[in-house]
């Protein structure tokens, strides 16, 4: 089964947008297990300008599920990571000020930073998952510094899919058969929808998680989010 994890900073940031605490993070993440989310994601930016390090520490006290911490390893958010111990780690390649997450890891280029980083979530007991593009080389060099899982960036897939959907996924499956060739787990997110996410499972059936936000939060918008969330998890059977 390919889980769903719902990546709630866009909940944050529509709270710090009016200041206060409306809408409470910590209270749409549950009521999003509570409808059938498989787990939670954040990631934190230095700037806060949505999830909060104290959030991230809220978030850990309640959640009963799978714990995603996404981010760039510095040095303030492995002391983050330690504290908290969540389920997984998904390290990105962010700079300080990026809007959103545009690109995957050169692991080759990162070997050593990368692979220190590993051993330290691994003496921390944290599942530990690399950011890369559709690119079986890095893939392959992500098990060699250590990584349990990598995540797709899909974004380049999403981007295609009404165009061409053969042809937008056939990187994504190549990697997808490297990762499993090479004993990883596979995990999937950026700009996944309602429209491209059934295609993406079809094709990639061993995917064993998806990490959404944005998309899932627009068409909540619409939808309500309970209903939201089902049809999400209806294009994962």
């Amino acid at each position: 089964m390919t889980k769903l994890s719902v990546n709630v900073n866009k909940i944050a940031t529509l709270r710090n947008a009016r200041g206060g605490d409306n809408p409470n993070v910590v209270k749409v993440a549950l009521d999003c297990v509570r409808f059938g989310a498989d787990g939670i994601t954040v990631h934190p930016r230095p700037d806060e300008r949505h999830i909060r390090p104290a959030d991230v520490y809220l978030l850990k006290n309640y959640l009963k599920t799978e714990f995603n911490i996404e981010g760039y390893p510095s040095k303030d958010f492995m002391t983050l990571i330690h504290e908290v111990k969540p389920t997984q780690v998904t390290l990105v390649p962010d700079s300080p000020d990026q809007l959103t997450s545009n690109h995957g890891w050169n692991v080759a280029e990162n070997f050593s930073f990368l692979t220190d980083i590993m051993e330290e979530l691994k003496s921390s007991g944290i599942r530990s998952s690399i950011f890369v593009d559709a690119d079986s080389d890095m893939v392959e060099w992500a098990a060699k510094v250590g990584a349990d899982r990598v995540e797709l960036y899909t974004e380049p897939y999403a981007s295609y899919f009404e165009m061409d959907s053969e042809k937008a996924i056939a990187p994504f499956i190549n990697a997808a058969k490297t990762a499993k060739s090479c004993g990883l787990g596979l995990n999937a997110g950026h700009d996944l929808n309602l429209e491209n996410l059934a295609y993406l499972k079809q094709s990639i059936p061993w995917i064993d998680e998806v990490s959404i936000g944005h998309a899932l939060v627009c068409d909540a918008l619409y939808l309500g989010l309970e209903n939201t969330i089902k049809e999400y998890k209806k294009r994962l059977l």
